[in-house]
């Protein structure tokens, strides 16, 4: 294997793990801003209230977009495995 191909391989590992991460990553920096930004209105300072909110709005958005997530998945698989015998 060249330093190329190894190169790319890493590439699309990373960009696969952002694919996979960002839905969930997204919905909780969104909910804990507006939690974040209530607490500072109402002078609210309790911790767990951010985290409730939190938790169920990535567990939506995980629902939501799973399938989606498990076909990136499968596909970057497929192509990983089918792709080892012309990279070796």
């Amino acid at each position: 294997m060249d330093p190329q191909t190894a190169i790319d391989l890493g590439r699309e590992a990373i960009w696969i793990t952002l694919l996979i991460g960002a839905p969930a990553l997204l919905a909780g920096l969104l909910v804990g801003l507006v939690v974040g930004l209530l607490q500072a209105l109402t002078q609210i300072q309790e911790q767990t209230v951010v985290f409730v909110p939190k938790l169920v709005a990535m567990i939506l958005v995980l629902s939501l977009t799973l399938p989606w997530l498990i076909a990136q998945l499968v596909q970057y698989s497929t192509n990983l495995i089918s792709g080892i015998p012309g990279r070796f």
